[in-house]
């Protein structure tokens, strides 16, 4: 009770949090999204939610930048302590999460299914007690988590649950929630908040300095003037640019992480480096560099962290001021320390992540890792953790000839994840390596594909055909469906194709070679699609009715996206 008494202001937005709890108690599932810049109070508020929450079950998540690249990992944390329940899930939604989390192996499943599946699991908790949900820094949520969580905020109806997030700027994911946009404090509560960080009578001028200057931001009230004396507070305070207030809280942590020992500083980088929170993991970490326990008493009572259930920063500009401050050699030793505390079995993605951190150079083993991961990664629908992956795999290649191949498949993924410039990055790599043809058809592929993906425009269509041609004599079933995309970037720029009109790549598609077997629905398609544009809708109608029928009786592959026979 200590905690929400002491939350200066805020009025307005307590309330409206009581508020949301209340209709939560009568069943009517409530979502929002606090927004505001670093330090304005986000984490606090959600603090006070919590504290007021005392009657319900909550969970708790926390957005990690160096995290963002793992598929699920947000909301992993998130319903880790409830993952007991997913047997009472019907069985596609169960598999679905359990694939997704690593319980189980599978093909890549329906993301529909995984939100339901979260959905069901939520509801099956709140059935016994009203449930809030707690995410902070959601603007570094893994895509995945984001999507699957504002699927669940925007799905949830007359379920006992809450869910709130907390971001700076909360990304596309979570548009049209509900929104809070936090502020700075009003000027008397600010003035009464500085008063409690600085322990002398400040100068009535300068006080208002501060208080115009933090624009009434509560962490930077608090964090700034700390250390200062009256004389530099009154000289020496001031903001260049309103923008550089999160950099000039974290330099004030910096300062405080500078007085500490050694000890207690690298344990707060191992804290930093480890997203999940995890206190048996930590400590199993700290024995690796023979870190002493006491370490952890000088950090807590400087106010930086507490390790309980879980372990926490007092904020979340702290650990990024101990992960930036921190040399590169602490970081990697810091890593490799996680790496060595992680179980192979149960998280070998977060494993191979952290061991790829410690790397400094070229290390095959590790890059064979991080291809494994991202094998995994794709198989729960995480394209952006499996190019992630790749991409790092790429940095760690030994072998000159192997590096152009891992290039090309982390364009493909990125590709798939729409990060285009980054998979256009990638193949300029790629292109620096001697190449054989199928890899500079490859790579003719992927640039048509970008160019189609990212604008639709008129170019997408000449490139996707050029990389047609150069496939044939490589790859017949690729070329067809090489000339398959060329189409249809052809049917979406029209008369603003610069080359590779419909009607050219309609007249060159038929050469392509014939599959030896029966033809795939798709093969059938495109003939079917051609001899319209060439010959006209009469003379394609037998086509097109048996490309219909094909793709009627077949099944869709969920990996390739293509229909196989049966």
């Amino acid at each position: 009770m200590g905690r929400r008494s002491s939350l200066l202001g805020r009025a307005e937005e307590r309330g409206l949090l009581e508020g949301l709890l209340a209709d939560v108690r009568r069943s009517e599932s409530r979502s929002l999204v606090l927004r505001g810049e670093a330090g304005i109070g986000k984490t606090a508020l959600l603090e006070y939610l919590i504290a007021s929450a005392s009657d319900m079950t909550v969970l708790r998540a926390v957005g990690v930048e160096s995290d963002m690249e793992l598929a699920y990992a947000s909301l992993h944390q998130l319903c880790g302590p409830i993952l007991d329940r997913l047997v009472r899930l019907p069985d596609p939604q169960r598999e679905a999460v359990e694939i997704v989390f690593g319980v189980r192996a599978g093909p890549p499943p329906d993301r529909f299914l995984v939100g339901l599946g979260v959905l069901s699991l939520l509801s099956e908790v709140a059935e016994e007690r009203p449930l809030l949900c707690v995410v902070d820094d959601a603007q570094w949520l893994d895509q995945a988590s984001a999507l699957t969580l504002a699927f669940e905020a925007r799905r949830l109806l007359a379920e006992r649950v809450g869910i709130v997030f907390a971001a700076r700027e909360p990304g596309e994911a979570l548009e049209h929630l509900p929104e809070l946009q936090l502020r700075g404090l009003r000027s008397d509560d600010a003035r009464a908040l500085l008063g409690t960080a600085v322990p002398f009578i400040l100068d009535e001028r300068v006080r208002e300095r501060v208080v115009a200057e933090t624009r009434g931001n509560p962490l930077a009230l608090l964090e700034l003037p700390r250390g200062l004396t009256a004389t530099e507070l009154a000289v020496g305070f001031g903001l260049v640019d309103p923008q550089a207030l999160p950099e000039r809280i974290e330099e004030s942590f910096a300062r405080r992480l500078a007085a500490l020992p050694q000890d207690a500083r690298r344990l707060l980088l191992l804290a930093a480096a480890e997203p999940v929170g995890d206190p048996v993991l930590l400590w199993r970490a700290a024995a690796q560099l023979a870190i002493e326990p006491q370490a952890a008493d000088h950090a807590a009572n400087e106010g930086l962290l507490a390790i309980g259930e879980r372990v926490i920063f007092r904020h979340p500009l702290v650990r990024s001021a101990v992960y930036r401050s921190a040399t590169v050699e602490d970081r990697r030793a810091a890593h490799l320390a996680l790496a060595q505390a992680t179980d192979r079995e149960i998280d070998p993605d977060r494993r191979a992540w952290h061991l790829a951190a410690a790397t400094a150079g070229p290390d095959e083993g590790v890059a064979v890792e991080l291809e494994r991961s991202a094998a995994r990664a794709q198989a729960r629908g995480g394209m952006a953790a499996a190019a992630a992956f790749l991409q790092r795999a790429v940095a760690l290649t030994q072998d000159p000839a192997q590096r152009p191949n891992r290039a090309l498949a982390a364009a493909q993924a990125h590709l798939q994840a729409g990060a285009f410039d980054a998979a256009l990055q990638l193949l300029a790599s790629a292109e620096t390596a001697t190449l054989d043809e199928l890899a500079h058809a490859r790579v003719a592929l992927l640039r048509g594909q970008i160019a189609f993906a990212s604008s639709y425009g008129g170019q997408a269509s000449a490139l996707l055909l050029k990389a047609a041609r150069r496939i044939e004599p490589l790859d017949p079933a690729l070329a067809r469906e090489t000339y398959m995309d060329a189409w249809i970037a052809a049917f979406f720029a029209g008369q603003f194709a610069s080359a590779g009109s419909l009607h050219e790549v309609s007249r060159a598609a038929p050469s392509a070679p014939q599959p030896s077997s029966a033809p795939r629905p798709s093969d059938l398609l495109l003939g079917g699609l051609c001899v319209v544009v060439i010959d006209g809708r009469a003379a394609a109608a037998p086509k097109l009715r048996r490309a219909t029928h094909a793709f009627g009786e077949g099944e869709l592959d969920v990996q390739t996206g293509y229909v196989g026979d049966g």
